[in-house]
Protein backbone atom coordinates (compact mmCIF):
# COMPACT_ATOMS: atom_id res chain seq x y z
CA UNK A 1 0.00 0.00 0.00
CA UNK A 2 1.54 3.38 -1.07
CA UNK A 3 -0.02 5.03 2.25
CA UNK A 4 2.37 3.00 4.23
CA UNK A 5 2.38 2.85 7.70
CA UNK A 6 6.16 4.10 8.04
CA UNK A 7 4.79 7.31 6.27
CA UNK A 8 1.65 7.91 8.37
CA UNK A 9 3.82 7.50 11.39
CA UNK A 10 5.94 10.61 10.56
CA UNK A 11 4.51 13.77 12.39
CA UNK A 12 4.94 15.81 9.15
CA UNK A 13 2.34 13.44 7.38
CA UNK A 14 -0.02 14.84 10.32
CA UNK A 15 1.37 18.47 9.96
CA UNK A 16 0.74 18.27 6.02
CA UNK A 17 -2.68 16.63 6.67
CA UNK A 18 -3.24 19.82 9.29
CA UNK A 19 -2.08 22.71 6.93
CA UNK A 20 -3.87 21.48 3.92
CA UNK A 21 -7.26 20.94 6.05
CA UNK A 22 -7.57 24.75 6.60
CA UNK A 23 -8.54 24.73 2.37
CA UNK A 24 -10.15 21.48 1.89
CA UNK A 25 -13.85 23.34 1.80
CA UNK A 26 -13.03 25.30 -0.97
CA UNK A 27 -11.36 22.06 -2.58
CA UNK A 28 -14.45 20.03 -2.10
CA UNK A 29 -16.80 22.98 -3.00
CA UNK A 30 -15.04 23.34 -6.19
CA UNK A 31 -15.12 19.32 -6.61
CA UNK A 32 -18.68 19.15 -6.04
CA UNK A 33 -20.02 21.80 -8.20
CA UNK A 34 -17.44 19.95 -10.99
CA UNK A 35 -19.35 16.88 -9.99
CA UNK A 36 -22.64 18.88 -10.67
CA UNK A 37 -21.68 20.55 -13.91
CA UNK A 38 -20.18 17.26 -15.67
CA UNK A 39 -23.81 15.70 -15.23
CA UNK A 40 -25.89 18.88 -15.67
CA UNK A 41 -23.52 19.22 -19.31
CA UNK A 42 -25.18 15.51 -20.57
CA UNK A 43 -22.34 13.10 -19.21
CA UNK A 44 -23.55 9.98 -18.57
CA UNK A 45 -23.17 8.92 -14.77
CA UNK A 46 -20.32 6.36 -15.63
CA UNK A 47 -18.66 8.87 -17.75
CA UNK A 48 -18.83 11.52 -15.10
CA UNK A 49 -17.19 9.18 -12.53
CA UNK A 50 -14.66 7.66 -15.03
CA UNK A 51 -13.66 11.34 -15.85
CA UNK A 52 -13.31 12.45 -12.32
CA UNK A 53 -11.18 8.86 -11.29
CA UNK A 54 -8.82 9.33 -14.40
CA UNK A 55 -8.38 12.43 -15.24
CA UNK A 56 -8.17 13.89 -11.30
CA UNK A 57 -7.59 17.46 -12.79
CA UNK A 58 -10.29 19.91 -11.94
CA UNK A 59 -8.98 22.99 -14.23
CA UNK A 60 -9.18 21.07 -16.68
CA UNK A 61 -12.01 19.30 -16.20
CA UNK A 62 -13.84 22.24 -16.20
CA UNK A 63 -12.12 24.02 -19.82
CA UNK A 64 -13.33 20.63 -21.15
CA UNK A 65 -17.11 20.65 -20.16
CA UNK A 66 -18.13 23.80 -22.27
CA UNK A 67 -16.48 22.14 -25.25
CA UNK A 68 -18.17 18.82 -24.95
CA UNK A 69 -21.08 20.77 -25.02
CA UNK A 70 -20.34 22.73 -27.80
CA UNK A 71 -19.76 19.69 -29.94
CA UNK A 72 -15.62 20.54 -30.26
CA UNK A 73 -13.38 18.46 -32.21
CA UNK A 74 -11.22 15.90 -29.98
CA UNK A 75 -8.36 17.93 -30.66
CA UNK A 76 -9.50 20.85 -29.28
CA UNK A 77 -10.17 19.48 -26.31
CA UNK A 78 -7.31 17.81 -25.70
CA UNK A 79 -5.30 21.08 -26.98
CA UNK A 80 -7.33 22.82 -24.19
CA UNK A 81 -6.63 20.49 -21.60
CA UNK A 82 -3.14 20.22 -22.43
CA UNK A 83 -2.29 23.95 -22.78
CA UNK A 84 -4.22 24.49 -18.85
CA UNK A 85 -2.54 22.05 -17.80
CA UNK A 86 1.32 22.97 -18.78
CA UNK A 87 1.97 24.21 -14.77
CA UNK A 88 2.38 20.65 -13.99
CA UNK A 89 5.31 20.24 -16.53
CA UNK A 90 7.01 23.20 -14.45
CA UNK A 91 5.60 21.12 -10.70
CA UNK A 92 7.56 18.51 -12.42
CA UNK A 93 10.22 20.20 -12.84
CA UNK A 94 10.90 21.78 -9.35
CA UNK A 95 9.92 18.81 -7.74
CA UNK A 96 12.62 16.65 -9.82
CA UNK A 97 15.60 17.06 -7.05
CA UNK A 98 12.92 16.03 -4.49
CA UNK A 99 11.75 13.29 -5.48
CA UNK A 100 14.71 11.52 -8.23
CA UNK A 101 15.58 8.98 -5.38
CA UNK A 102 12.55 7.66 -5.46
CA UNK A 103 11.11 4.48 -7.69
CA UNK A 104 9.95 5.21 -10.96
CA UNK A 105 6.41 3.69 -10.27
CA UNK A 106 6.68 5.86 -6.69
CA UNK A 107 7.73 9.06 -8.75
CA UNK A 108 4.60 8.76 -11.12
CA UNK A 109 1.83 8.19 -8.02
CA UNK A 110 3.26 11.49 -6.70
CA UNK A 111 3.14 13.21 -9.48
CA UNK A 112 -0.43 11.74 -10.06
CA UNK A 113 -1.54 13.04 -6.76
CA UNK A 114 0.49 16.34 -6.33
CA UNK A 115 -2.12 19.02 -7.22
CA UNK A 116 -1.56 23.05 -7.40
CA UNK A 117 -2.45 23.58 -4.07
CA UNK A 118 -0.43 20.81 -2.58
CA UNK A 119 2.92 21.52 -4.64
CA UNK A 120 2.65 25.16 -3.31
CA UNK A 121 2.53 23.98 0.11
CA UNK A 122 4.89 22.04 0.45
CA UNK A 123 7.41 23.67 -1.79
CA UNK A 124 6.11 26.67 0.83
CA UNK A 125 7.39 24.32 3.62
CA UNK A 126 10.54 22.70 2.24
CA UNK A 127 12.42 25.32 -0.14
CA UNK A 128 15.20 22.91 -0.64
CA UNK A 129 15.43 19.54 -1.20
CA UNK A 130 16.49 17.02 1.86
CA UNK A 131 20.43 16.84 2.48
CA UNK A 132 19.71 13.18 4.05
CA UNK A 133 17.80 10.24 4.33
CA UNK A 134 15.59 11.07 7.69
CA UNK A 135 14.95 14.49 5.54
CA UNK A 136 13.49 12.81 2.55
CA UNK A 137 11.26 10.89 4.61
CA UNK A 138 9.67 14.07 6.42
CA UNK A 139 9.41 15.54 2.78
CA UNK A 140 7.91 12.40 1.07
CA UNK A 141 5.68 12.47 4.43
CA UNK A 142 4.41 16.00 4.78
CA UNK A 143 3.58 15.23 0.72
CA UNK A 144 1.86 12.93 1.19
CA UNK A 145 -0.53 14.42 4.09
CA UNK A 146 -1.20 17.62 1.81
CA UNK A 147 -2.80 15.44 -1.21
CA UNK A 148 -4.21 12.91 0.68
CA UNK A 149 -6.96 15.33 2.20
CA UNK A 150 -6.72 17.27 -1.66
CA UNK A 151 -7.55 14.31 -3.04
CA UNK A 152 -10.10 12.80 -0.17
CA UNK A 153 -11.76 16.17 -0.14
CA UNK A 154 -11.84 16.19 -4.82
CA UNK A 155 -12.90 13.08 -5.02
CA UNK A 156 -15.38 12.72 -1.90
CA UNK A 157 -17.16 15.54 -3.37
CA UNK A 158 -16.86 15.20 -6.85
CA UNK A 159 -18.76 11.83 -6.60
CA UNK A 160 -21.31 13.70 -4.31
CA UNK A 161 -22.21 16.32 -7.04
CA UNK A 162 -22.53 13.47 -9.69
CA UNK A 163 -24.92 11.60 -7.45
CA UNK A 164 -26.61 14.53 -6.53
CA UNK A 165 -26.89 16.18 -9.77
CA UNK A 166 -30.34 16.65 -10.41
CA UNK A 167 -31.17 18.27 -6.35
CA UNK A 168 -27.92 21.03 -6.13
CA UNK A 169 -28.21 23.85 -8.78
CA UNK A 170 -25.20 25.21 -10.58
CA UNK A 171 -26.71 28.70 -9.82
CA UNK A 172 -25.35 27.91 -6.12
CA UNK A 173 -21.56 29.36 -7.19
CA UNK A 174 -20.36 26.41 -4.49
CA UNK A 175 -17.40 26.64 -6.84
CA UNK A 176 -16.54 29.94 -6.81
CA UNK A 177 -14.89 28.87 -3.32
CA UNK A 178 -12.06 26.75 -5.25
CA UNK A 179 -11.28 29.90 -7.71
CA UNK A 180 -10.74 31.74 -4.49
CA UNK A 181 -8.29 29.34 -3.32
CA UNK A 182 -6.46 29.21 -6.13
CA UNK A 183 -6.30 33.12 -6.79
CA UNK A 184 -5.68 33.00 -2.88
CA UNK A 185 -2.38 30.20 -3.68
CA UNK A 186 -1.63 32.63 -7.38
CA UNK A 187 -1.34 35.90 -5.58
CA UNK A 188 1.18 34.41 -2.61
CA UNK A 189 3.02 33.08 -5.69
CA UNK A 190 3.58 36.29 -7.56
CA UNK A 191 6.93 36.74 -6.07
CA UNK A 192 9.05 37.84 -8.96
CA UNK A 193 8.58 40.69 -11.22
CA UNK A 194 8.14 37.91 -14.13
CA UNK A 195 5.67 35.83 -12.37
CA UNK A 196 3.23 39.02 -12.15
CA UNK A 197 3.94 40.06 -15.30
CA UNK A 198 2.90 36.55 -16.49
CA UNK A 199 -0.19 36.39 -14.65
CA UNK A 200 -1.13 40.26 -15.80
CA UNK A 201 -0.20 39.14 -19.64
CA UNK A 202 -2.40 36.06 -19.20
CA UNK A 203 -5.26 37.95 -18.08
CA UNK A 204 -5.26 40.51 -20.39
CA UNK A 205 -4.69 38.38 -23.07
CA UNK A 206 -7.92 36.15 -21.73
CA UNK A 207 -10.18 39.20 -21.37
CA UNK A 208 -9.37 40.61 -25.45
CA UNK A 209 -9.66 37.02 -26.70
CA UNK A 210 -13.21 36.77 -25.42
CA UNK A 211 -14.74 36.10 -28.31
CA UNK A 212 -12.76 33.36 -29.63
CA UNK A 213 -15.01 30.12 -30.03
CA UNK A 214 -14.44 27.40 -28.05
CA UNK A 215 -13.27 28.60 -25.20
CA UNK A 216 -9.80 28.93 -26.80
CA UNK A 217 -9.17 32.45 -25.07
CA UNK A 218 -7.69 30.12 -22.49
CA UNK A 219 -5.07 28.60 -25.03
CA UNK A 220 -4.28 31.94 -26.23
CA UNK A 221 -3.79 33.78 -23.15
CA UNK A 222 -1.36 30.93 -21.61
CA UNK A 223 0.55 30.40 -24.80
CA UNK A 224 1.05 34.73 -25.23
CA UNK A 225 2.19 34.45 -21.42
CA UNK A 226 4.88 31.90 -22.13
CA UNK A 227 6.30 32.95 -25.14
CA UNK A 228 6.70 36.68 -23.96
CA UNK A 229 8.02 35.43 -20.69
CA UNK A 230 10.74 32.98 -22.01
CA UNK A 231 11.30 35.69 -24.62
CA UNK A 232 12.43 37.88 -21.61
CA UNK A 233 14.37 35.55 -19.91
CA UNK A 234 16.13 34.95 -22.99
CA UNK A 235 17.10 38.54 -23.98
CA UNK A 236 17.37 39.97 -20.55
CA UNK A 237 18.70 36.68 -18.28
CA UNK A 238 15.70 37.37 -16.17
CA UNK A 239 15.18 34.49 -13.36
CA UNK A 240 11.65 33.52 -13.02
CA UNK A 241 12.23 31.86 -9.59
CA UNK A 242 14.77 34.85 -8.26
CA UNK A 243 13.17 36.97 -5.69
CA UNK A 244 12.85 40.27 -6.12
CA UNK A 245 14.90 42.69 -4.31
CA UNK A 246 13.05 44.45 -1.32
Amino acid sequence: MFLSRAIRRQPEFREGMRDMSSIALGIGAWGLMTGVAMVKSGMSVFEAVAMTLLVYAGSSQLAAIPLLIAGAPAWVILATAFCVNLRFVVFSLHLRPYLMHMPRWRRMTHGYLTADLSYAMFTGRFPEPAANQAERHAQEAYLTGNYFVTWCSWMGLSLAGIVLANLIPQGWGLGFAGVLSLVAIVCSMATTRLRILAALVAGATAVAAYALPLKLNIVAAIGVAVLLCFWLEKQFGLDPDAEDDK
